[in-house]
């Protein structure tokens, strides 16, 4: 007899990280909408297992700070500008949400009272336990941070269990997979073997962030529909960083 596969979240409450790029598609920038709209699909389907699900979502697609300031733009001046650019794709996947019918709030660290509300963290937290999707935008609120380090932060703040960071490969490789064919992938890995190989997972700063609280994150293919759902189920796709 064939196994059945598992129902029963192994994550009460977690955090997507997605990258800006990830709205993109095959687009060379900005927002796909069917992108858009698979990726709320495939959230929906994690709600209506009664998982908390919060987003972290980048602004790579539209703007980066780090590349404006390489070609002369003061580095806060550029970051401030990324900050924005993540309001935009939250706002975009806010719409994809809600045309979903998942309750969808957008959380900013950057105050514009018109579109958002300002990041307070136990509103976020009760958003959550009310079965409402958080996306929290604008990054800290701080230039110099990344993205990755304010999905970090706010994993913590909330309390969620895991980072689920949806990327274009399915893992963790010991090489770039698409530059090196000998690369092979890692199924777990710790914290400090991932910042002592300088694996580009996320900044050394979100890295040692998750070290510090034990906080596991978890590598997989975004671009699969329905491998958000596999994660929080338990099933051994990706790669798993922990403690």
């Amino acid at each position: 007899m064939n196994a059945q596969p598992p129902s029963t979240p192994v994550y009460r409450r977690i955090l997507l990280k997605l990258s800006g790029e990830a709205l993109m598609g095959d687009q060379q920038f900005g927002i796909d909408p069917l992108v858009a709209t698979r990726i709320a699909k495939d959230i929906a389907e994690i709600q209506a297992l009664g998982v908390e699900t919060a987003i972290v979502i980048g602004g790579g697609n539209i703007f980066r700070g780090i590349a404006a300031s390489a070609k002369g733009m003061e580095r806060a001046t550029g970051d401030y500008m990324g900050m924005l650019a993540t309001v935009i794709n939250a706002l975009a996947l806010q719409d994809a949400l809600e045309q979903q019918q998942v309750l969808t709030r957008v959380v900013t660290a950057i105050e514009m009272r018109a579109v958002a509300e300002s990041f307070i963290r136990r509103r976020a937290i009760r958003h959550l336990e009310k079965g409402r999707v958080v996306i929290f935008a604008a990054g800290t609120g701080n230039p110099y941070f990344t993205t990755d380090t304010a999905a970090a932060l706010r994993a913590m703040e909330i309390k969620a269990e895991a980072i689920l960071k949806g990327t274009k490969v399915d893992g963790i490789y010991t090489a770039d997979p698409v530059l090196d064919k000998k690369a092979t992938k890692y199924e777990t890995i710790s914290h400090l073997k991932v910042l002592e190989r300088q694996l580009k997972v996320m900044d050394a700063t979100a890295i040692s962030l998750c070290m510090d609280n034990k906080l596991p994150i978890v590598v997989f293919n975004l671009k699969q529909s329905g491998n958000i759902r596999r994660v929080v189920l338990g099933e051994t796709i990706g790669t798993t960083v922990s403690a």
